[in-house]
């Protein structure tokens, strides 16, 4: 699959407050005049490489941008980059809903197998809830009624075509030339496709990533995310193996549709990198929905039962194994790579880092002038829109002559799980880490809906200000629609609002995104790093 863009998505997650994105945004804030390339890890980019492989309209090359990999990143960093004059080709390998070395589609990861399908898979398992929460309000008790997955799984397949046919549409429309093949680079101008050679000024890569698997005995008898959206029948019981949002929203999604799910992770709470506070309740709350947690447990191996169910053996810090029997499946959601085999990368001279990601400077340029890469494959922040950002970015340096740099300030975030998640800005812990003089407000509740449908799923809301200036520097939810509320404070956070101009805002009554207006009372201060008493 030769693509770009979070897998809902996918993809492994980052957000704003986590390393890796506070990484992205150190790069984002190098000095403001472009220098030359200096090092693996640049920082800068090189303003008259940047010019000399800008422009269009040039007869010594086949096109001004060969792009490689048509997912979110790549076609709109090729559309953008026609709109303003230059002459781009885009490859991609052939449409299929399951990627491999020779199948992949234009859409990528987001649209075909990431974020899509997977939003598609949590619409369709909450409904169990609905059934049951309608109880409470009078609606007769009739239980949950079957489910077809087979038709469900049609009507997915059916939507994933569409999209896959109106990406390229879009590539049509905007006079992007699809090359349909597998993409390698041969020189710093050259890309050959399943045969076939082209000749451009400026090459970018936006082929994404790909699910990674555990080194364990038995790993080839587990799925990952990819299959996990074409499986041919519920599972009526799976393990899933990890403890990031990929693996959160399939237990969420499995455990919905009525299958007993476990879900087994190293670490003593799910989500690490996210706030402490709302790994911790998210932790209970995945509990009180149904999941069986393994917290602090390693998986060991996994073995074929003779009844061809799967048995996964874990283990705890001391050794203790337990074996989960009679899965019909065992997922394995730990983590992914930059999809850079094959690519000839490292023998043009690009430099890749530790995970096999290709190292960028500020202005998304490789060590190779006049090459390029944006999304997954550089492992910066893996969210879809990052990757649409980062291609509007570079189609402005590379087309316009405009360089130009993705901004990482304020990326909000959200995870698919039961209950759902969504982030932006920094965590409590990264705020204490750099304004040492923070106030928190928090406030946890049961939603009006809950109160009557019985329902024991709680939300959880947390503001971080920084003290010396007021301004909200954190936002966090927990609960129902919190990634549709958290779209909007992104834009508030985005400009720098203060605590003081939220208190301010009327809310809306009824609702929980009120709750972010009316937080009134300072839950806890912290001063030089150190908690002092709420009214010091």
């Amino acid at each position: 699959m030769q693509t770009t863009g979070r897998s809902h998505a996918p993809v492994q997650r980052t957000l704003a407050g986590s390393a890796a994105a506070m990484r992205a945004s150190s790069i984002g804030s190098a000095a403001a005049a472009p220098k030359p390339f200096r090092s693996t890890r640049p920082r800068r980019a090189h303003a008259a490489v940047v010019r000399a492989e800008g422009g269009n309209g040039s007869s010594e090359y086949d096109y001004d941008i060969i792009t490689i990999g048509a997912g979110s990143g790549g076609v709109r960093a090729s559309r953008f980059a026609t709109s303003y004059g230059a002459k781009v080709a885009c490859v991609e390998l052939p449409f299929d809903y399951i990627s491999s070395d020779s199948k992949g589609g234009v859409g990528g990861t987001c649209v075909l197998r990431g974020c899509v399908p997977k939003k598609l898979m949590v619409y369709a398992s909450e409904y169990a809830d609905d059934f049951k929460d309608s109880v409470g309000f009078g609606w007769e008790e009739r239980g949950v009624p079957s489910h077809s997955w087979t038709t469900f799984l049609e009507a997915k397949r059916k939507e994933l075509q569409r999209l896959n046919g109106a990406y390229k549409n879009t590539l049509k429309n905007a006079s992007v030339e699809l090359l349909e093949g597998f993409g390698r680079i041969v020189d710093a101008h050259t890309v050959d496709v399943s045969g076939k050679r082209y000749t451009a000024k400026n090459i970018l890569i936006a082929v994404g990533g790909k699910p990674t698997k555990l080194p364990i005995p038995g790993a080839e008898l587990c799925i990952t995310s990819d299959e996990a959206l074409e499986l041919p029948a519920q599972p009526k019981k799976i393990t899933v193996l990890g403890g990031g949002y990929i693996a959160l929203e399939f237990s969420g999604i499995f455990q919905r549709f009525g299958g007993e799910v476990h879900t087994v992770f190293r670490q003593p709470m799910p989500l690490r990198g996210f706030d402490e506070e709302v790994r911790k309740f998210a932790f209970e709350q995945y509990a009180a929905a149904g999941l069986t947690m393994h917290a602090g447990h390693t998986p060991v191996e996994v073995r074929k039962q003779p009844n061809g169910l799967l048995t996964c053996v874990v283990a705890d810090k001391d050794g203790n194994q337990t074996e989960i029997t009679d899965n019909d499946h065992v997922m394995m959601a730990t983590g992914r790579s930059p999809k850079v085999g094959g690519l000839g990368l490292e023998e043009v001279g690009v430099a890749l880092g530790k995970k096999g990601e290709v190292v960028v400077n500020a202005y998304s340029q490789t060590s190779v002038p006049s090459i390029w890469a944006v999304g997954d494959v550089t492992d910066r922040i893996n969210l879809t829109p990052v990757a649409l950002m980062e291609g509007m970015a570079l189609a402005k340096t590379l087309a316009l002559g405009e360089p130009t740099k993705p901004d990482y300030d304020f990326v909000p975030s959200a995870v698919f799980s039961n209950p759902s998640i969504a982030t932006v800005g920094l965590t409590e812990e990264q705020a204490v880490a750099k304004y040492g003089d923070i106030d928190v407000y928090t406030s946890s509740f049961r939603p009006m809906r809950n109160t009557i449908s019985g329902s024991p799923m709680r939300t959880f809301m947390k503001l971080v200000v920084a003290a010396g200036s007021d301004v909200v520097v954190g936002c966090h939810m927990v609960g129902d629609d919190s990634a549709e509320i958290m779209q909007g404070f992104a834009v508030a956070l985005k400009m720098r609002v203060t605590k003081a101009q939220l208190d301010t805002v009327v809310g809306i009554h009824p609702s929980a995104a009120e709750e972010f207006v009316t937080m009134r009372s300072v839950s806890r201060r912290i001063r030089k790093g150190q908690p002092v008493t709420a009214a010091a």
